[in-house]
C-alpha cells in the first residue's frame, strides 16, 4: 500500500515540476535571445567602440595599429552574432586598405566579412541586412553575389510578416536592374 502511494505521489510531482520549470526555461531563453538583438547591448557596443579606435588610428596615419585594432573589432563583431557589426567591420577594412595602400587584400577580407554578414542576415531573417549586404557586393562589382543576395532576400520576404517587405525587395531589384543597364540611380555598380 505504501509503495502504491509513493508511486502516485511521484506521478503527480513530475508533471507539476515540468509544468513549472518549462515556462521558466522558455522565458529565460526568449529573454536571452531578445537581449542579444537589442541595440546597445554589451556585444553591440564592443564592436562599435573598437571600430571607433580603428578610425582614430587611421586618422593619425597609424595604419599598423589600425589593422591590429581592426582584428579586435572584427572579432567583437563576430561575437555579437549579428550582421550589422560584420558589415561595419568590412566597410572599415576597405577604408583602411584604401588609405594604407593594400586595397586588393582589403577588398578580399571585406568580401569575407560581407559573406558572413549575408549568412547572419539570412538566419535573422533580416531583409535590411540582406539588401545592405547586396549593396556592398554591388560596390565591389560582384554581380553574381548580388543576384544570389536577391534570391536570399526573396526567401526572407516569403517568410516575413512585414507588409512592406515585398515592396522593399522590388524597389531594390528595380534599382539593381537599372544599374545593370547603365542607369545608375542608386550607385549600384553593374
Amino acid at each position: 500500500m505504501r509503495e502504491l502511494w509513493s508511486s502516485r505521489w511521484l506521478c503527480l510531482l513530475i508533471p507539476a515540476m515540468a509544468s513549472t520549470l518549462g515556462p521558466m526555461l522558455l522565458s529565460a531563453t526568449v529573454r536571452d535571445v531578445l537581449a542579444d538583438h537589442a541595440i546597445g547591448t554589451e556585444a553591440q557596443l564592443a564592436w562599435q567602440a573598437r571600430l571607433l579606435k580603428v578610425e582614430q588610428a587611421m586618422a593619425r596615419g597609424d595604419f599598423a595599429v589600425a589593422e591590429s585594432l581592426w582584428r579586435e573589432a572584427y572579432a567583437a563583431a563576430l561575437k555579437s552574432r549579428h550582421w550589422e557589426g560584420v558589415i561595419a567591420a568590412g566597410d572599415t577594412y576597405r577604408a583602411l586598405g584604401a588609405r594604407a595602400g593594400f586595397t586588393t587584400a582589403a577588398v578580399a577580407k571585406a568580401r569575407q566579412a560581407y559573406l558572413a554578414a549575408l549568412f547572419r542576415a539570412r538566419s535573422e531573417r533580416s531583409l535590411a541586412g540582406v539588401l545592405i549586404t547586396a549593396e556592398r557586393f554591388a560596390e565591389l562589382g560582384d554581380r553574381e553575389v548580388v543576384e544570389q543576395c536577391i534570391r536570399v532576400a526573396q526567401k526572407v520576404v516569403d517568410q516575413s510578416r512585414d507588409p512592406y517587405a515585398e515592396e522593399h525587395l522590388r524597389a531594390f531589384t528595380e534599382r539593381w536592374a537599372a544599374s545593370a543597364q547603365g542607369i545608375d540611380g542608386l550607385g549600384l555598380t553593374p
